[in-house]
């Protein structure tokens, strides 16, 4: 009787056409209880107010960048992009060490879409380095964002690359870029550009490339592959899982707040002529195209288990890719919710018999992975499609929800502002065409392209607002809902086990240049809740 009056509060919808499914009204329960900390309209006019920055509200385009920079001074702290933007260092530490962390790949041999021979490439690696050298020597890293060709932009005049890109990883082991091709095609108006090309010219290729780069961020790995799947889960949770199943309470914890805040942020950022409509390029209209698409190629066996994922990649090793910072402190906090879940699932499941006489689990595994259309979840890549034989089914199922709803948005949501309030250094959004030759470019082409002032202004108050942490640390648990003498053991020990991750990590990031913060599970919360 309870689920059944469950399942008339949390009905799944599809909000997005094509998209993952969703609650379809918001019950009273997922409503925030301090509802001024999200009230994200009433904080942004706050911000400006006491930020001396509404002079932008009424400015037009950056008249130097001198004059972009010195607009923070007056803001929230200086964003780590207005010191790096340009260099090449950083552009490589932004795919391993920032928000967009998932997509780099091993290269194990040269792409054959990107128009440029190996003997052009071995003047941009090290001396005497050739790439064959370099790819066996597992140097030679490839991100290719074929997943967002053809996505719609919001207007006929703006422009969405979609790049393939190769980096290197230097005698200094620092990874740097040594070839973007902005588009898939060989064409000769589709060159290669590379460190050696004028300046300008190659900072501007890294920024049209970046504009992909969040495009894809934004749209993927932060909204549809944390938020909104998450959503999915919870709401199936609700629908299955009775309060006082193990596995609910086990679940609860990472929910906290997440139907809540989807509900405001579609209703306020990813709505017609909102934040995202006027700040990034592709605005809703590409946005949810991106997700129908991504949703769909998206498993949770894979994308959302950590150490698979690592593998499809050619990264699992820590040994290659040293600096992967993102990579080394994820797989920690992987391993550690992984016991936790474990330990958890064999105390009230000693042998598989009572998985599949648990009517409940049963019923939420089929929900998960029913298709959207039918009603159901739509995940792809549950162990044995949500008809779960094993502990291990169930451990690895559990493992990824928790971890995606702590882990993975944290690490993909907390860095906004460091990357995106300095337009330059992370654009959602470029004027005019992405450069089609070499010709020398000038700075005042660089101000050109960039968001005019009060674009940017929303950029910088959102993106601050986004980055800000409102909820407890990883198992510091806001509701308590685990009594059971045994299971509470668990959860210290999980507890405990977090505490020597976050002395560890501390300790990295002491000899690391600059340090990786975001995976520390003292910054790491429990839930999806901003």
């Amino acid at each position: 009787m309870e689920l059944n009056d469950k399942r008339q509060t949390y009905q799944i919808t599809e909000k997005i056409k094509g998209g993952p499914a969703q609650v379809k009204e918001i019950p009273s329960d997922e409503q925030f209880s301090f509802d001024y900390k999200w009230n994200i309209a009433k904080r942004k006019i706050q911000m400006i107010a006491t930020s001396k920055l509404h002079m932008l509200l009424n400015g037009a385009n950056w008249e130097s960048l001198f004059d972009l920079t010195n607009v923070y001074s007056d803001a929230f702290g200086e964003p780590e992009g207005v010191k790096k933007w340009s260099n090449d260092i950083y552009f490589g530490s932004q795919r391993i060490s920032s928000m967009n962390h998932s997509l780099i790949e091993l290269c194990t041999a040269m792409p054959q879409k990107m128009n440029i021979t190996e003997d052009e490439l071995k003047q941009v690696l090290d001396k005497g380095w050739s790439i064959q050298q370099a790819i066996k020597a597992n140097r030679l890293f490839i991100i290719d964002l074929i997943d967002i060709k053809d996505i719609p932009v919001r207007s006929p005049e703006l422009i969405l690359t979609c790049p393939i890109a190769l980096f290197f990883l230097n005698e200094k082991k620092q990874l740097v870029p040594i070839a973007i091709q902005l588009f898939q095609e060989k064409r000769a108006d589709n060159p290669v550009f590379t460190p050696k090309d004028p300046p300008n010219t190659w900072l501007m290729a890294k920024m049209w490339y970046n504009l992909a780069d969040a495009s894809y961020h934004q749209s993927l790995t932060h909204l549809a592959f944390t938020h909104l799947l998450m959503e999915g889960v919870c709401v199936v949770t609700h629908r299955q899982l009775s309060q006082s199943h193990p596995i609910f309470k086990l679940l609860a914890p990472h929910f906290l707040y997440l139907i809540a805040i989807n509900t405001r942020g579609l209703d306020l950022l990813v709505a017609p002529n909102g934040w995202v409509d006027k700040t990034m390029a592709i605005g809703i209209k590409g946005m949810f195209s991106l997700i129908a698409r991504g949703i769909n190629i998206w498993r949770m066996d894979t994308h959302g288990t950590l150490p698979e994922d690592l593998k499809r990649r050619g990264l699992l090793n820590t040994n290659i890719l040293p600096g992967y910072h993102f990579r080394d402190d994820a797989l920690l906090l992987y391993q550690a919710i992984k016991n936790y879940v474990s330990k958890y699932v064999k105390l009230y499941y000693d042998k598989p018999e009572k998985i599949f006489d648990d009517w409940e689990i049963m019923s939420w595994g089929n929900e998960l992975t029913k298709a959207r259309e039918k009603g159901g979840c739509g995940i792809l890549g549950v162990p044995n499609n949500g008809k779960f034989a094993t502990v291990e089914d169930l451990t690895i199922t559990l493992t990824s929800i928790i971890y995606t709803c702590s882990v993975g948005h944290a690490s993909t949501n907390f860095p906004q502002y460091d990357e995106y309030a300095f337009p330059p250094n992370y654009p959602a959004c470029l004027k005019g065409t992405p450069p089609k030759d070499k010709s020398p470019l000038t700075e005042n082409d660089i101000l050109i392209a960039l968001p005019d002032k009060p674009t940017t202004l929303d950029i910088m108050t959102v993106t601050k607002i986004l980055s800000d942490r409102g909820t407890n640390s990883i198992g510091d648990f806001e509701v308590q809902y685990i009594f059971d003498p045994p299971a509470k053991n668990i959860v210290n020990e999980f507890r405990e086990e977090l505490k020597d991750i976050s002395k560890t990590i501390k300790e990295r990031n002491k000899i690391r240049d600059p340090p990786y913060i975001w995976l520390d599970p003292d910054f790491v919360p429990n839930s999806i809740s901003i």
